[in-house]
């Protein structure tokens, strides 16, 4: 990949994250605290687990491409981690700040190899398995609203809860 490309990816896919996070954040915003045990299935992960799972991997996807290298780190929660607020708080911070460093890996960085787990992708590739990860997960979590009590927010472009509304045209 030429490095051209590979800058041309990142621009592209981090605007596309940065339009995803909103989504995101409103998904795992939407679960109900005193709900956030609830799973649809025995072998599903809690809406709390799955919610982290989102948060900790969109940050620690980041990292690892704003440090180009992958290795397996805990996915295990923090002690300070124990609302769907703080993990809501995490996805801002963490991500935002991830998202800052990723910016600002340079283009001929971006089209070097990097080993993912026996796979060998240019860097910039990377990006795009972050988005397809977190929609995947994103999508399993909206669907655990609804049976939980909660409402399933607008993501792209409304839900029987927050219909769609066209923005009032300006004078």
């Amino acid at each position: 990949m030429q490095p051209e490309h590979a800058g041309f990816l990142r621009d592209f896919y981090v605007k596309a994250i940065e339009e995803e996070r909103a989504a995101t954040r409103k998904v795992i915003a939407a679960i109900p605290e005193e709900k956030h045990a609830y799973t649809p299935h025995p072998t599903s992960r809690t809406a709390f687990d799955l919610a982290w799972h989102i948060a900790s991997s969109h940050a620690w996807f980041l990292d690892s491409i704003a440090k180009r290298e992958f290795s397996m780190d805990s996915d295990e929660r923090p002690a300070g981690i124990k609302t769907v607020a703080d993990i809501v708080a995490f996805y801002e911070k963490q991500g935002a700040e991830a998202l800052e460093k990723v910016k600002n890996v340079t283009p001929e960085q971006m089209a070097g190899i990097a080993d993912f787990f026996g796979m060998k992708f240019p860097l910039a590739i990377y990006l795009n398995f972050l988005l397809l990860h977190e929609v995947h997960h994103r999508g399993q979590l909206s669907a655990y609203l609804r049976p939980m009590g909660a409402k399933v927010p607008d993501i792209y472009g409304g839900s029987a809860d927050e219909p769609f509304q066209m923005a009032a045209e300006q004078s």
